[in-house]
């Protein structure tokens, strides 16, 4: 290893490496850990909601729980319930040329796993592909951000108290320690962050032929048909665009609707933001922006679009009620942007929202066609034809019809980006698969016609080769 590295990580690094290649964790050591991790982690989800909020200025508790305590559970009993057989071989054909012969695949875990997780679900996306690593049977180097520095420190006494520290251990520190983090020469690296990070941390792990697991972001939209009922359609929409305030990688960021049912959608848009954030509990259910930087990047977008003459709606006027509660942002629509500004060029992840009209529906795909591949994309229609024509036309990391946000929370199927919205996939038995080797096994019987197959190459031999070739596929 390189001597660049902070002497933190590398020891932490070393440590972990020689206890795996002292033992492999077995089935019954990777069951117990996670049953201990479950029970430690449920028993302090008020504490992690505490300083989740913290770290936010204020974040909603059941959003916490939510986004962060449910979605760590559930995969955890997921895992639980499927690992014994998700660690048996799988058999596969040998093929009569290789008569007699049997094969299998095996999965074995890779080795020392690093995860690099981020700011806006700073424990979901922490935990949950540790669980998938440990079940997988790998120890687990794991950095979060330096932008929740409470949350980070809470992941850092849970994971002591779960595992040792020749299994799974947190390192704390800031951007320039995530460089070094990425150069390390991991097993697997996992990045759950922006596409500009993720492009670092890919040519860093590439000097050391690292392989990545890269989960990003990019602008995910929603497709409104004509057909589509308005009110479930502004309902789900508004829970998925303001969940978190936006600060979602899965959020839709923009809206597509027929320009009949624009002004509509809009206004019951805005009746469900008063129905679920009016002023009379203080906005405790409205999460706030994650700091500074980031609240000044969305006001200048909604500042740009302002510049530009965009019509702007607010969905919330919204009242300052408390010094306490700083970086509240206003909900807000900006009304047919054009592709230049600023909301169309960058990933929004925030509490704005623009809302597009379209004439056709193949103007509507052909729309999202025109952008990188998103990582989430929402249809809501009634027409089969409608949705059968956006599933066959638009590569996107996931899909959820007439809804938002729940294809993430069903363990049974990856999640994961594709193109500038990421790689590689995790959840269940992807997350599993991502963090194993599956190793093929062929095991050769004798007496094996196979051996006769040498130079010189004459006689039976020839004939042999010659019969091997000659034999029609089907």
């Amino acid at each position: 290893m390189h001597d660049s590295h902070p002497p933190q990580l590398k020891q932490s690094f070393e440590r972990l490496r020689a206890a795996w290649l002292d033992q492999r964790p077995p089935y019954e050591q990777r069951r117990d850990d996670l049953k201990r991790l479950r029970r430690l982690f449920r028993e302090r989800l008020d504490e992690m909601s505490k300083a989740v909020s913290a770290d936010f200025g204020h974040r909603s508790v059941h959003e916490t729980l939510l986004g962060e305590g449910s979605v760590v559970l559930s995969e955890i009993d997921h895992t639980l319930a499927r690992l014994k057989a998700w660690m048996k071989p799988e058999r596969r054909a040998a093929g009569w040329k290789l008569w007699p012969a049997k094969a299998h695949i095996r999965f074995v875990p890779l080795g020392v796993v690093g995860i690099i997780s981020p700011w806006n679900y700073p424990v979901n996306l922490a935990l949950a592909p540790l669980v998938a690593a440990i079940g997988a049977g790998n120890h687990v180097l794991l950095k979060p951000s330096e932008h929740t520095p409470r949350t980070s420190e809470f992941l850092r006494r849970l994971i002591a108290d779960v595992f040792p520290d020749t299994r799974a251990t947190v390192v704390l520190g800031d951007a320039d320690l995530s460089a070094a983090f990425s150069a390390l020469p991991l097993d697997h690296l996992f990045f759950t962050g922006s596409t500009a990070v993720g492009r670092k941390v890919m040519a860093a792990a590439a000097q050391n032929l690292t392989p990545v697991t890269l989960e990003l972001g990019g602008k995910s939209p929603a497709i409104v048909g004509e057909t589509a009922e308005l009110q479930r359609a502004a309902d789900r929409i508004a829970t998925g665009k303001f969940f978190n305030a936006g600060q979602t990688c899965i959020a839709p960021d923009y809206v597509l609707i027929h320009e009949s049912k624009r002004d509509a959608f809009v206004s019951l848009l805005k009746q469900q933001l008063g129905e679920r954030y009016g002023s009379g509990n203080g906005y405790q259910d409205y999460t706030s922006i994650i700091n500074d930087a980031q609240h000044d990047r969305l006001a200048g977008l909604v500042s740009d679009a302002r510049a530009r003459g965009h019509a702007l709606i607010p969905l919330l006027e919204m009242k300052q009620t408390s010094p306490s509660r700083v970086r509240l942002m206003e909900p807000t629509v900006v009304l047919d942007p054009p592709q230049d500004s600023a909301v169309m060029r960058e990933e929004i992840f925030g509490p704005i929202l623009p809302v597009i009209s379209y004439r056709t529906w193949d103007e509507a795909i052909g729309f999202v066609l025109g952008r990188d591949r998103p990582l989430a994309l929402y249809c809501f229609s009634a027409d089969e034809a409608e949705i059968e024509a956006v599933l066959a036309r638009i590569v996107a990391g996931g899909v959820c019809i007439n809804d938002t946000l729940y294809q993430f929370a069903c363990n049974d199927m990856p999640f994961g980006g594709v193109g500038a919205s990421g790689m590689g996939h995790y959840h269940g038995r992807e997350g599993f698969l991502t963090f194993s080797k599956s190793m093929p096994v062929l095991r050769k019987y004798d007496p094996a016609p196979s051996d006769l197959i040498s130079p010189p190459y004459k006689g039976l031999t020839d004939k042999l080769v010659r019969f091997i070739t000659w034999i029609p596929g089907r």
